[in-house]
């Protein structure tokens, strides 16, 4: 008899379990050597092309409930002629059709749940290359990038948040057993019970422009697994990465013996707003975004009926005090300032400096000097074409453009945003960044959310003064991370005790801030584990236990007591 997904993937699974709470990183897809990953089926670079081109003007078919009709939101930065005509389906036969497949899902239980979550990442694993193709050519990102956010790494981060969800919906025993005192003065009452895990409904997911999947892919399995039936709202502008994924669960699903409607996907032009009529439909219970606080501030408002779980791009700030390594900062700042477009995580938008200047292991430098150093960095960095196009990625927004042109006119330009030709598509539009010096008095300026490669540099009236506004801009704008530069302990502790109160993971005297973190749970909203066990319910139920009837004494034959008298 063929295993179950379960145990299938049982040791996989178990394995990540332990590391976590070990609070180790176990990271199985990136870790697979290149002959790892051809066993396990995945697909070359040269496979991978002509599959994604196969993709390309037609239509893309899931065969969902609700299709009224075929639209086409997407161009390529670099050119290439997408045209994948998506079905349109009607949200309400999405979200309803979801509802239809949930007590199904609900009665699988969670290790089947579990396995299948892993079953499917492995068959994305397959297709690593092909997604990578479809974030490039979606959301411009470098090709190198693109499998970074979209492959082995992305498919890690899946996996843990797979093993944070089961981890802790097994941590509900499905059994209780308790006495309470008995009346008057009576004997104890024996009481029994049950604990159901009830999952909170129809889920929505929507779809990040930047990173679909490094963003969607935690919340897409935190709520499979926790036995929620998913709605996927891709952005207009990337919906192939997200459709991909959709049609493998789908097909997973399918394969297993559930309904494929448990996952779907509800694409439409911009101008209908999909997301938003999904968000406060009444039976859509969970929903989850990562992008601008102005969207996530609406969701919170407007989608009162649902558990919204906002990771809010925010402002990104660092703090500089000092440091003993002075290359290296303005290395790491001009590399994060350009990398992939300014989109990813790590991209700062305010850097915060004392006025006066801060100590450095080459003498005391100034704002207007960082300033300077930063722009020659940046200049020295995409020097040459083909590390250029590596790095930034194509500009894919008119808002970016728009914003660009904006920001420079608040203050002196350090560095000002200009084309960076790519080697290989000529049309590609490639912006260089874009970093002006303010004030710390034009806060309406640096408080705003600025797409796209821009960076303030901000001078205060000393760190305190950083760490006071990084505290209160963080705390009411949000943001992804926080840095501080300091070989000051004092100064650390404080910066620590600042993001603490602002709620904003901290990176502190890393030059070169990774484009991901180590773990997936470290940068999820709602603190990790509430973002897993804020998608159901503990359900409890309790009953006088069956009283154990008395084992009857053995039966005598006739003439015994008299046998034992006579002894």
């Amino acid at each position: 008899m063929r295993p179950g997904p379960y145990e299938r993937h049982r040791e996989l699974l178990h394995s990540v379990v332990r590391a976590l709470a070990a609070g180790e990183c176990h990271r199985p897809f990136s870790e697979a050597t290149v002959q790892d990953a051809a066993d396990a089926g995945m697909r070359s670079t040269r496979t991978a092309g002509k599959v994604f081109g196969s993709l390309l003007g037609r239509p893309f078919d899931l065969v969902q409930p609700g299709e009224v009709a075929r639209v086409r939101t997407e161009s390529s930065p670099y050119g290439l002629g997408l045209a994948i005509a998506y079905p349109r389906c009607e949200p309400s036969e999405l979200v309803a059709a979801a509802a239809r497949a949930a007590p199904g899902w609900r009665a699988a239980g969670t290790g089947q749940r579990a396995g299948l979550a892993v079953e499917i990442l492995r068959r994305l694993n397959t297709r690593s290359h092909e997604l990578a193709l479809a974030v490039h050519h979606t959301t411009g990102q470098p090709l190198r990038a693109a499998l970074h956010a979209a492959g082995p790494r992305a498919q890690d981060r899946a996996l843990e948040v797979v093993a944070q969800a089961f981890a802790e919906s097994e941590r509900v025993p499905s059994g209780l057993h308790w006495e309470s005192a008995g009346r008057r003065g009576g004997p104890p009452l024996a009481l029994r019970g049950t604990c159901t895990l009830v999952p909170r409904g129809v889920s929505l997911l929507i779809g990040c422009p930047d990173f679909p999947l490094w963003n969607g892919y935690p919340g897409l399995f935190a709520s499979l697994v926790t036995g929620n039936p998913v709605v996927v709202a891709p952005h207009p502008r990337s919906v192939l990465p997200l459709a991909i994924t959709v049609r493998v669960a789908r097909q997973v699903l399918e394969e297993a013996g559930h309904d494929p409607n448990l996952v779907t996907l509800a694409v439409s032009e911009p101008g209908r707003r999909a997301h938003l009529r999904l968000a406060t439909d009444p039976a859509v219970r969970i929903v989850d975004f990562t992008g601008s606080a102005r969207v996530a501030d609406w969701l919170e408002r407007h989608a009162a009926q649902a558990t919204v779980f906002a990771n809010r791009t925010g402002l990104n700030t660092v703090v500089v005090d000092s440091t003993d390594d002075y290359p290296g900062l303005v290395r790491g700042l001009a590399l994060s300032s350009c990398l992939c477009n300014g989109t990813v995580r790590t991209t700062p938008q305010n850097i915060l400096v004392p006025e006066h200047g801060f100590d450095t292991d080459e003498g005391p430098k100034t704002l207007r000097d960082l300033g300077t150093d930063l722009g020659d960095a940046v200049d020295r960095l995409l020097g040459h074409p083909v590390r250029a196009a590596g790095v930034l990625g194509a500009t894919t927004a008119d808002e970016v453009r728009a914003a660009m042109t904006e920001a420079a006119r608040y203050g002196p330009v350090v560095h000002a945003s200009g084309p960076v030709p790519h080697p290989r598509h000529p049309g590609a539009e490639l912006l260089s960044p874009l970093l002006v010096r303010l004030r710390a008095s034009d806060e309406q300026v640096y408080t705003r959310e600025w797409p796209g490669p821009v960076s303030f540099l901000v001078g205060t009236e000393s760190t305190s003064h950083s760490l006071a506004l990084l505290r209160r801009t963080v705390a009411r704008h949000g943001a992804l991370y926080a840095s501080v530069h300091s070989t000051d302990t004092l100064v650390l502790a404080a910066a620590e005790t600042a993001a603490l109160d602002a709620g904003v993971p901290l990176v502190e005297n890393l030059d070169d801030l990774p484009a991901d973190p180590s773990s997936a749970l470290a940068d999820l909203p709602g603190g990790g584990a509430h973002f897993v066990t804020g998608r159901f319910r503990v359900v409890r139920s309790r009953r006088h236990a069956t009283p154990t009837a008395p084992v009857p004494a053995p039966a005598r034959r006739a003439g015994a007591a008299a046998e034992l008298v006579d002894r």
